[in-house]
């Protein structure tokens, strides 16, 4: 089990008093890669990500404790499970605010894959549940996985089409790694959040707070002194949610390579001064690609709401 604890201040919050979605994303990877390390005994990058729900904000003088545990071990993979929570510090009283699952990889310095030196053995009822669950997670994403260098080509601009849309390109830097001169995948969750979240509020005209981020899969690395750009496309907007996909290219700039490194879609809350939810302006599909888009959006909300319903209900029971 590793313990990472913040507490959170005005540098971190994203809408007024809350903190910013992307800077939890990374503190996510961030507590996940080193519960990871320490039972690989070696570099991880991560490979992949289950659904993150955001069921309330950690606020603005609360504390964000994070507790990430291995959950199972494969091979060459970890899968690990991470949990936060919202303490206050009058009275010590804790909420869970996110339940997350990460799979990250062993890697040689050469960000090959390599055996991870023990198993981890599930003792008792608790830890065997937390293995069957992790087996089924995994025999999930094996489909996703068997396509992912399929994927890593497809560098066709992702918000073509679109009349909502947003870009941004900047430079991977050497402070951007951790492990050798790959991108550290917290940085980068930080900013895929950071797009979708700019483009959401340019169309709201307000405040957004990150309610999810669905699956993710990471197709390649990233490495240093690429440039990375971000492709930000307005999918689905609800009465008061919006979704952004967000497609990431890394490129190789003395050679003109492109890669594509993941897609994330991002669901959005528009908020009021009051920190409430209000409505957000009415949107209608005008094109081809909007139309599609959105179609595709209303399937994944549909699943997302279900998500949502089994994980309060889970939590009620808990209690």
């Amino acid at each position: 089990m590793t313990e990472m604890v913040n507490w959170v201040f005005p540098e971190h919050a994203g809408a007024p008093g809350q903190i910013h979605g992307g800077r939890m994303m990374q503190w996510i990877a961030t507590c996940g890669t080193i519960a990871a390390a320490r039972v690989a005994r070696g570099h991880v990058v991560l490979g992949a990500m289950d659904d993150i729900d955001f069921l309330h904000p950690v606020r603005v003088g609360e504390i964000a404790v994070l507790r990430a545990q291995v959950e199972a071990v494969g091979r060459c993979s970890l899968e690990v499970g991470v949990q936060v929570y919202a303490e206050a510090p009058a009275t010590g009283a804790r909420s869970l605010t996110l339940s997350s699952h990460l799979v990250f990889v062993k890697v040689d310095e050469h960000v090959k894959p390599v055996p991870v030196p023990e198993q981890v053995v599930p003792r008792g009822a608790d830890e065997e549940a937390l293995f069957a669950a992790a087996r089924e997670r995994r025999a999930a994403r094996l489909g996703r996985v068997a396509r992912r260098a399929e994927r890593a080509r497809e560098v066709d601009d992702g918000t073509e089409g679109l009349r909502w849309r947003f870009e941004s390109t900047r430079a991977v830097l050497p402070d951007d790694a951790l492990f050798g001169a790959t991108m550290f995948a917290g940085k980068l969750l930080m900013d895929i959040d950071e797009a979708g979240g700019i483009l959401s509020m340019r169309y709201c005209r307000g405040h957004v707070m990150t309610a999810c981020l669905d699956a993710l899969d990471f197709y390649t690395p990233i490495w240093s002194h690429e440039v990375v750009t971000f492709q930000a496309g307005l999918n689905h907007v609800g009465s008061s949610s919006l979704e952004v996909g967000v497609k990431v290219l890394a490129e190789v700039p003395w050679t003109g390579e492109v890669r594509h490194a993941c897609t994330a879609y991002l669901a959005f809350v528009h908020l009021g001064a009051d920190r409430r939810p209000r409505p957000c302006p009415p949107y209608r599909p005008e094109t081809p690609a909007e139309a599609r888009r959105f179609a595709q959006a209303q399937e994944r909300r549909a699943r997302r709401l279900a998500r949502m319903a089994r994980l309060r209900a889970a939590i009620n029971e808990g209690r």
